[in-house]
Formats: C-alpha cells, sequence, structure tokens
C-alpha cells in the first residue's frame, strides 16, 4: 500500500492538534546540491635509454673518445610517463534560499521552527534537489508537514543529532478511534512497538509499511530511522514527490500533500504554514479548517 491517508494506510494524526493559524501562496525555494568525483590515478610507467659512445678509434692512433652522457633514469620515466589529471575540485554546495528570520521556537511566536528542524528541512530539500531535482523539492513544504504532524517534533525535543528524546507514535490503529481504519501490524512491532495493530511513526508520522517504502537516511549515518528529524525530513520530501510530481507547481504540491493526508483541511493547513514560512506572514486562524 502506498497510500498515506488518514482513512485507510496513510499518515494517522495524533488525537490533539495544535491550534495553527493561515493560508497565503505558497512560497518556492529551491536549493542545488552537486558533488564531484576525482577520477582515477593512472599507473606511472619507466623506462629508460642511453646510447653507447662511439667506438673509439684504434689506441694506437687517437686516445679513446668519451662516451656520450646517458640520460638519467629518472628523467627518461619523467618524460614517458602520462600525465596524471588534477582531481577537479568538488563544487561548493549551493545554499538553500534565504527566508524570513524566524524564531527559534513556536513559544517564541507562531511562525517559530527549532532550529535543528530547519536544519533537516533544509538538508532534504539539498539531497533531493540532487537526487529527484524535476520534483523542485522546497524545504518549507516540508516544514509544513512537520509543523501539522507533530508541532516540529515537539518543538525539537531531540539530541543534537535530530534522535527524538521520547519517540513520536500515533494512536494504535485497531478500530477504537473514530475515523481512523483498523490495520494490522505489517512490520513485526520492529518501528511501533506493536506486533498486533499499526500505528504511524516519528515527528512527519508514517506507518511502518509505507515508511519501509520510502525511508531516507538523511544523516548519512547509514540507518533510516524514522525517530530521527534529519531521516524523518528527507523521507516525507520522497513521498511527496512520488509519481513524478514538480511541486513548484502550487496545483501539484497540494496533490502531494493530499495524498500525505486524503482531507482538504490538512491541505489548507501544511500549505498555509509552507507559505508563511516562506513569507514570514502568520497564518490567519480563520484561514485555517478544523483537521477532523
Amino acid at each position: 500500500m502506498g497510500r498515506h491517508n488518514k482513512k485507510t494506510d496513510s499518515h494517522i494524526r495524533r488525537n490533539s492538534v495544535i491550534a495553527l493559524t493561515g493560508l497565503v501562496p505558497i512560497g518556492l525555494i529551491t536549493a542545488a546540491n552537486t558533488a564531484g568525483a576525482a577520477p582515477k590515478v593512472p599507473f606511472l610507467s619507466t623506462s629508460s635509454s642511453s646510447e653507447v659512445a662511439d667506438v673509439a678509434q684504434e689506441a694506437t692512433d687517437t686516445a679513446p673518445e668519451a662516451a656520450e652522457a646517458v640520460t638519467p633514469v629518472a628523467e627518461t620515466a619523467a618524460e614517458s610517463a602520462p600525465a596524471v589529471e588534477a582531481a577537479p575540485a568538488a563544487p561548493a554546495l549551493a545554499p538553500v534560499q534565504a527566508t524570513p528570520p524566524l524564531p527559534t521556537s513556536i513559544a517564541q511566536g507562531a511562525l517559530g521552527i527549532p532550529a535543528v528542524n530547519v536544519a533537516a528541512y533544509q538538508n532534504a530539500e539539498r539531497i533531493l534537489a540532487v537526487e529527484q531535482p524535476g520534483c523542485g523539492m522546497y524545504w518549507t513544504l516540508i516544514a509544513g508537514i512537520g509543523r501539522v504532524e507533530s508541532t516540529h517534533a515537539y518543538d525539537g525535543k531531540t539530541d543534537d543529532k535530530g534522535n527524538m528524546l521520547n519517540p513520536v507514535l500515533g494512536p494504535v490503529l485497531d478500530g477504537s478511534l473514530g475515523g481512523n481504519a483498523v490495520i494490522r501490524d505489517t512490520d513485526g512491532g520492529k518501528l511501533d512497538g506493536n506486533t498486533t495493530y499499526d500505528r504511524a511513526v516519528g515527528p512527519t508520522q508514517f506507518l511502518p509499511e509505507t515508511w519501509n517504502r520510502y525511508a531516507g537516511d538523511g544523516n548519512g549515518d547509514g540507518v533510516a530511522d524514522p525517530q530521527n528529524v534529519f531521516d524523518s525530513a528527507l523521507t516525507t520530501g520522497k513521498y511527496l514527490c512520488d509519481g513524478g510530481l514538480n511541486v513548484k507547481d502550487p496545483i501539484q504540491a497540494a496533490q502531494a500533500v493530499h495524498r500525505y493526508n486524503n482531507s482538504a483541511a490538512y491541505v489548507a493547513n501544511v500549505l498555509a504554514w509552507s507559505a508563511g514560512y516562506s513569507s514570514g506572514i502568520i497564518p490567519a486562524a480563520a484561514d485555517l479548517p478544523r483537521i477532523h
């Protein structure tokens, strides 16, 4: 199952949703990231040559002539060896386009994003600019998901590597919560700790089956962990990009978010916060419909 929606096998919202505030035009932020690889250096080959001096005339007529100077082996090797190509310098990583200054905590202002979350969202943008350039992913769209799903990992409750101090786990999908489907265990409880039913995991709330399909290693430690904000941000971006969507197009951006959660109210909230982070304008509460 690849759909990530509220009524079937997609993102399951937490029981309480933090008050949200407005919809403004979507800001589009893009960045590029490239890496150069150094060419292999060919092995050096050596060869030497020397010319023998002319044979001396008869000893009785003239004295022996000095042999011509022999070219040193080191010099001949240097002349015959192929030139070593210099490795091209890797281009510098393009910085993510700046957005208006934001508070470092939601407690300091409605548009606050903890620094570790900003780093994770922008890192995901840079990676996807290389891996899926046609998607046009911008970090504020991922930030909109992070704001609505977990208020940016409970306002940045992570260690300095982006690991959650306490795991983010959605409700158990056993049918006891109205509006949510019954979803039997798909991962043996490995990600969500439940071997009978599934539950959404991580600050961007993925079902285990969906996580395992799109999981990305955002911090490069060799592990894709849904409870790490760098990994969850990259996985969110990959999911939004799926299907060849170009989120620079506002319509396609809305389609991507709708697939993430099959709710028009959810889409309106995510896009409003994304636009707010791009423009610095706090969304108006009246423009944010309640997410059921």
